[in-house]
């Protein structure tokens, strides 16, 4: 739903060019992000939260770079960039439209305070957050997903994950849920998603969200 890799190339090159020391702006923030993932993916009952995780691999991915440390004024903009992300055009209206007939529901590793503050500013309404941060157990363990259900006091079978990675489509197909991958060609820009194409059959695949409510509603 959200551009991240858009959104922090923006906010990265508003700190002017003289910070880049000539790093292209796409390969840094893919690295940031590869980091994140990894420091959080699979995290059971950690003792910090996606936002500690974005801001130890800045600084990580900073010192990859060579890029001399960032002041606190300039690590706290990029840091924060990822409050500020937007959202995909396509995801907003798709979303509303999705919500005259079913609830939707984030279900996400990102801490509550970053999707409240991405929600506003794009003007996203859910019918439910549920963050990892709350259970304690992150993507793609089997009790992140059983856990989601309970909550919302769902089967499996009445629950259709969407998303555009295939570890979670798969972990969501595994606890028996419904699946459908959205391809997004350019969310890591110019370098293209690491998994762009399904590696499973699911139950739709689409090239975009208002695609994924014609499958959904069909006609």
């Amino acid at each position: 739903m959200l551009d991240w890799h858009g959104s922090l190339v923006s906010e990265l090159r508003s700190l002017g060019v003289d910070r880049l020391q000539g790093i292209e702006p796409s390969a840094f923030v893919n690295d940031w992000r590869r980091r994140s993932m990894r420091a959080i993916v699979g995290q059971v009952r950690p003792a910090f939260d996606m936002d500690d995780v974005h801001l130890r691999a800045l600084d990580e991915t900073v010192a990859h770079f060579g890029i001399p440390a960032l002041d606190p004024t300039a690590q706290q903009q990029l840091w924060r960039g990822w409050h500020r992300l937007r959202a995909w055009p396509d995801f907003p209206p798709a979303l509303a439209r999705l919500r005259e007939k079913l609830p939707v529901v984030s279900f996400t590793m990102l801490p509550l305070p970053l999707v409240v503050d991405v929600s506003r500013l794009n003007g996203l309404t859910w019918d439910a957050v549920v963050s990892c941060q709350m259970i304690g157990v992150y993507k793609p363990h089997r009790e992140a997903y059983d856990t989601a259900l309970k909550w919302l006091g769902l089967r499996a079978e009445e629950a259709l994950m969407v998303a555009c990675h295939n570890f979670d489509l798969n972990a969501a197909q595994d606890a028996g849920m419904k699946t459908a991958f959205v391809r997004r060609p350019l969310e890591w820009g110019p370098e293209g998603p690491p998994d762009p194409h399904p590696n499973r059959s699911y139950d739709h695949l689409v090239d975009g969200f208002d695609e994924l409510v014609t499958a959904v509603f069909g006609g």
